[in-house]
């Protein structure tokens, strides 16, 4: 069995490595051309965005045709006796995004391999959770039924929470309407923000004044939903380093951590909060043990 993700699960590039994990590449439309999210580091696509103010630019997704060749490649490798290899395609919330349908299409033209297409329903660190899931499951010898049942759990169980230091990358890119965003900004409001389990979809859960403000909201609700369960969490920034340690040790006050490490998120989904955006992924450690 092979598993193909999306950079929006913002994998670490050791874990791809040790892993095996395929991840199919989300493309950034700047003014001069199309650059794949992955060929960009944060720190070099925040100084190009920086520099394009007051313009943006905007993402796209792997067509069909990106999907159809990476199942056919992936058979073609792996290729087992009479019998088509299996292939875990988990992708970003087909509530934010088309890659879910764009894989499904792809997974019509592979009819060398069985593809499983997965929602996770969420992206970012919660998405990176499955993934690692999924692929620790394989290696343990789990079935495809049973591996499907634990993204499953992964998916209800697993919180992705953030705040922004202004909404106007939002507005620019259509996420929000220009009277909330001149709002929030008017009234110098952060947003706390929310991925909906229900519909992989963005809520939000609360506004406050100040970005520590927000960062304390994030870490009581946290703290209210896994109480005294041990928990995995992924602190996931743009490009504040300064308020991601802040939240990090938020966390360590007020969570019961046996995983905490500190991340930036992907170029491709930083195009939509720019460089001021701080959150979480957390999830129960017991599901990510195999």
């Amino acid at each position: 069995m092979m598993i193909v993700t999306d950079c929006a699960a913002d994998l670490l590039p050791e874990e791809v490595a040790e892993l095996g994990v395929e991840v199919a590449p989300l493309f950034i439309q700047f003014p001069e051309g199309e650059v794949a999210s992955g060929d960009l580091t944060p720190d070099e696509f925040y100084n190009r965005l920086e520099a394009m103010q007051p313009y943006i630019p905007t993402t796209s997704q792997p067509s069909p045709e990106i999907f159809g060749g990476i199942y056919r490649r992936l058979a073609e490798t792996h290729a087992r006796f009479s019998e088509p290899p299996e292939i875990l395609s988990i992708h970003i919330s087909s509530g934010l995004s088309g890659t879910l349908n764009s894989a499904r299409v792809g997974a019509v033209q592979a009819k060398e391999a069985v593809v499983h297409l997965f929602d996770s329903l969420t992206l970012s660190g919660g998405q990176r959770f499955q993934v690692l899931a999924a692929a620790r499951a394989m290696r343990a010898g789990w079935r495809m039924d049973a591996i499907l049942e634990r993204l499953r759990e992964l998916r209800q169980q697993t919180e992705v929470i953030y705040t922004l230091d202004t909404l106007e990358y939002l507005r620019r890119g259509g996420r929000i309407g220009r009277v909330q965003a001149l709002a929030g900004a008017l009234l110098h409001l952060k947003p706390v923000i929310r991925v909906d389990p229900a519909d992989g979809k963005y809520s939000t859960a609360g506004k406050e004044r100040t970005i520590r403000k927000s960062l304390e909201s994030i870490a009581d609700s946290l703290a209210k939903k896994y109480a005294d369960q041990a928990v995995w969490a992924s602190v996931l920034h743009g490009r504040f380093a300064g308020q991601a340690d802040v939240l990090a040790e938020l966390l360590r006050q007020r969570l019961n951590l046996a995983q905490l490490e500190i991340l930036r998120i992907s170029p491709v989904l930083g195009v939509h909060t720019g460089p001021g955006i701080v959150g979480a992924a957390v999830t129960p450690m017991e599901l990510m043990e195999f």
